[in-house]
């Protein structure tokens, strides 16, 4: 490294006027009076909220479309302030003033030349964050509308008696303690099968863990009725993750019937919407199922009812009909003795009459069997005989001696008729046979045609 000398030094210029820190933070606080940035309403999201007497965070903008970080800055709320304007907020939005929420706050700019720079938060409208809130829920509740699914799982039949329950919540839960004890003690004796499917049911864990647990649940939807998502109450930031298009869309498309209790009665999330049954709370749940089962069991004990009224209005009127038989029977005996001694002795006079009837049609039947015997055998006897007249016909004419009348001859030799001349040898004697005769012959040789 090169050396610096008293000569360097003393080639530098003059050195320039110097004020205190104390005048450039004044003249920094002279220019940051300027009323352009005092109580100035702005909109921003809020990160980092930390609450230690005074309240602690950050404010930023992103940009809508990438999302990405334009601004950022350091606010405060100071503690007496921040009392009143958190008191305010949650009335109006049932929630504390908390990160990732877009809040629309009056800002004004302090700058102390002991403690430098600090913006500070003088006031906030909650109402701008609850109307925030709506539009985000409205925008997922249109999405599922456009999409056709929102009242899907309306659709989906529910079983009669819902006793094979499959339950999204979180095990220590007092929702999921207060649901249990209503379902194991209800009065009617109903003997229910829940079953847990574990979900962490606040917190940026929820929508995922409880689309694991629906995941679970699906691929064993034939072991179970319906499902029940439940959580008990809470502050309104705690429900938020129920405000979620991923999960409700999830609800709104699951195979089964799927009840949602989730918060108190006046809360309502966009699950409310898509879920085939909403009650107000995991106690209003169980009383539902309970309900439903009691209603089974009522029409099953009037169904019940019905079967011993109809049974003993048929014993009472089968009594009166034995009673009147009973009653009657000795006299019915005796019209039934009667008519059928009537109609007996009806028969034995009839029987002379009924048999000469039946020897009569016999014989005339067997007369005309006679007769067609008669004509079939006459019949049979015409066609033969005119068969074999034509059969003679054909013999006479296929006759050899009829063919030789008219010239022609037949040779044999050796007792065998000769049919082609290759059939015959010089020398060999052959018997030429004539319509009315017959010559013996030699032949001297075999001449073919060619």
């Amino acid at each position: 490294m090169a050396e610096i000398t008293d000569t360097a030094l003393q080639g530098t210029s003059k050195s320039p006027n110097t004020i205190t820190l104390q005048e450039f933070n004044n003249r920094i606080k002279r220019l940051l009076a300027d009323p352009s940035v005092m109580n100035c309403w702005v909109v921003a999201e809020t990160t980092d909220v930390r609450i230690n007497q005074h309240c602690y965070l950050q404010l930023l903008e992103k940009n809508p479309k990438t999302g990405a970080t334009v601004a950022k800055i350091k606010a405060i709320i100071w503690g007496n302030q921040f009392r009143f304007l958190n008191a305010r907020f949650k009335q109006v939005t049932g929630r504390d003033i908390g990160n990732d929420m877009k809040i629309m706050v009056c800002l004004s700019v302090n700058y102390s030349p002991q403690y430098g720079l600090t913006v500070v938060i003088n006031d906030i409208n909650p109402e701008f964050t609850l109307g925030d809130m709506e539009r985000q829920r409205q925008e997922i509740l249109n999405r599922l509308t456009q999409e056709g699914i929102i009242g899907q799982n309306k659709t989906v039949p529910v079983p009669p008696v819902l006793q094979r329950i499959a339950i999204v919540s979180a095990a220590g839960a007092a929702g999921y303690g207060d649901f249990m004890k209503q379902l194991t003690d209800n009065k009617y004796g109903v003997c229910f099968y829940p079953c847990l499917f574990q979900a962490t049911m606040q917190g940026v864990k929820t929508v995922p863990t409880v689309l694991a647990a629906l995941d679970k649940v699906e691929q064993n939807q034939h072991l179970f009725d319906c499902v029940v998502i439940i959580r008990g109450g809470g502050g309104t930031e705690e429900l938020n993750s129920f405000d979620n298009y991923d999960l409700a869309r999830r609800v709104a498309t699951f195979p089964l019937p799927v009840i949602v209790g989730i918060g108190h009665e006046r809360d309502i999330t966009v699950l409310d919407y898509v879920a085939g049954i909403r009650v107000k709370t995991p106690t209003a749940a169980a009383e539902h199922i309970i309900l439903q089962a009691a209603n089974a069991l009522a029409h099953i004990g009037d169904l019940s009812n019905q079967v011993v009224s109809i049974a003993r209005d048929y014993i009472a009127r089968a009594k009166e009909q034995l009673s009147y038989y009973a009653g009657n029977l000795p006299i019915m005996a005796q019209r039934i003795i009667d008519t059928n001694t009537l109609r007996l002795q009806n028969f034995i006079q009839n029987i002379p009459l009924h048999v000469q009837r039946r020897i009569e049609g016999e014989n005339a039947q067997l007369a005309r069997q006679k007769d067609a015997i008669k004509n079939a055998v006459a019949q049979v006897k015409m066609k033969e005989t005119m068969r074999l007249e034509a059969l003679g016909d054909k013999i006479e004419l296929l006759s050899p001696r009829k063919v030789m009348a008219r010239g022609y001859t037949l040779t044999t030799c050796e007792g065998k008729i000769m049919t082609d001349a290759a059939q015959l040898e010089a020398g060999k004697l052959v018997t030429i046979h004539f319509r009315d005769g017959k010559v013996v012959a030699g032949t001297q040789s075999v001449i073919k045609d060619k």
